[in-house]
């Protein structure tokens, strides 16, 4: 086949070290800026951000050129540098994350659903929430790592 076709969507959702809640409102604003320019500097295209003081979720869509774990790699190891310096040195990021397909039908829903993170989590606590979404997504787990 001469030509390569692919509309890879993924949400992925990602948190800071220990759950710390360290993206406060000024700086999920300057930091979510930098996660969009980091995903487009990577080949992708930023559909949705969103999350909350320990956590963020994206939707986007990714070349089949670059693994997702490289995108992740990078985009976490790049945008911990920017909070970084607005935090005076205090931010990291979790070493792992989930990524989820996501098909086309399902995108305004998805979108939606990262929109509503702050109304979200008034309800239903992080650690509830991710392991839903590997629990409904058949992915396999062992609780003790999970926040490692």
């Amino acid at each position: 086949m001469p030509h390569t076709y692919s509309h890879l969507i993924f949400h992925i959702v990602f948190s800071t070290k220990e759950r710390r809640p360290l993206i406060d409102p000024e700086l999920r604003e300057q930091l979510y800026e930098y996660i969009g320019g980091t995903v487009r500097g990577l080949g992708g295209i930023l559909i949705e951000i969103g999350g909350v003081a320990d956590h963020v979720h994206l939707l986007v869509i990714l070349k089949p050129t670059i693994l997702l774990s490289d995108f992740m790699r990078m985009m976490k190891s790049s945008t911990s540098k920017c909070a970084n310096e607005a935090t005076a040195g205090h931010f990291q990021w979790q070493d792992g994350y989930g990524a989820f397909t996501v098909g086309k039908s399902q995108i305004g829903a998805v979108r939606n659903y990262i929109r509503d993170q702050e109304e979200h989590h008034r309800k239903v606590d992080f650690r509830d929430e991710f392991i839903k979404m590997l629990e409904s997504s058949g992915i396999d787990f062992d609780p003790q790592y999970l926040w490692q």
